[in-house]
């Protein structure tokens, strides 16, 4: 006759359970609460940029380097935290993975070009006004990560969407590929959130609105990178998640890399 279970385990295994269950949040809820959270961050650095620091323009004033915050939080962090997301969606499980390859490229790529767009902004703006460029650590970090952003999508093009990169190939980029693009968002979330502390630093010097008397405007500015750094980490915990991993045995470059000849 086996042993009876000692009865102290019992309790623990069913709180074990219990707090798994708990955690366990379907993945639909999560990312219309993610989307929302995207859209609110979009909406904070572009009402801090209007109602704070006088608006857009493009004629080389302080109102161009507006664009700059705007388009790096929406092209950076959010854009391509959804690209990051796109092979978590269930539906994305099962059928032909192309689809979701061209959205995940295109979401990547309209975020690039965001990202570049927001840096012809800083770019034009220091140049007009006699300042020099890249001497921050801020400027140093974000060049960084869209360096390796533009290899990024180049390596992903060429081994996931040229139809005629060999299958060995796919299989030896694709846990590299992942590795960076988790890198570059958390490049990205650090990034913007150094140049949000950046800039109330060199905004807000005069006595009436020092930063260190934290006036309204630093209260929004920094709940914005708060903001922005809670979706940078929901995209990494979601990423991270086995459960909501697409299945190896139903992707088509794992079959691909089974049904290779040897050698």
């Amino acid at each position: 006759e086996p042993a009876p279970r000692p009865p102290s385990l019992l309790p623990s295994r069913r709180c074990h359970h219990r707090s798994t269950a708990m955690l366990d949040v379907p993945f639909p809820p999560f990312c219309a609460f993610l989307a929302t959270l995207g859209i609110l961050c979009v909406a904070m650095v572009g009402t801090w940029c209007q109602h704070w620091r006088g608006g857009f323009s493009l004629d080389g004033s302080s109102r161009t380097f507006n664009w700059h915050p705007v388009l790096m939080v929406t092209g950076l962090v959010v854009l391509y935290g959804a690209a990051a997301l796109v092979y978590r969606i269930p539906n994305t499980w099962s059928g032909p993975k192309l689809p979701w390859k061209v959205l995940h490229g295109g979401l990547a790529l309209g975020a690039f070009v965001l990202t570049v767009l927001g840096l012809a902004a800083v770019f034009r703006f220091h140049n007009s006004q006699g300042t020099p460029n890249m001497y921050s650590l801020h400027s140093w970090m974000g060049l960084g990560t869209v360096l390796l952003f533009s290899c990024q999508w180049a390596a992903g093009f060429g081994a996931f969407l040229l139809p005629w990169a060999p299958a060995w190939i796919r299989a030896l980029y694709k846990p590299i590929h992942v590795f960076f693009g988790s890198t570059i968002l958390m490049l990205s979330v650090a990034s913007c959130v150094s140049g949000i502390n950046e800039k109330l630093f060199f905004s807000l010097k005069n006595e009436t609105t020092a930063y260190k008397l934290l006036p309204p405007e630093a209260v929004f500015a920094n709940t914005l990178g708060l903001l922005i750094l809670v979706f940078g980490v929901l995209v990494l915990g979601a990423l991270a998640r086995p459960s909501w991993k697409r299945p190896d045995p139903d992707s088509p470059d794992s079959r691909q890399v089974r049904d290779a000849p040897a050698g």
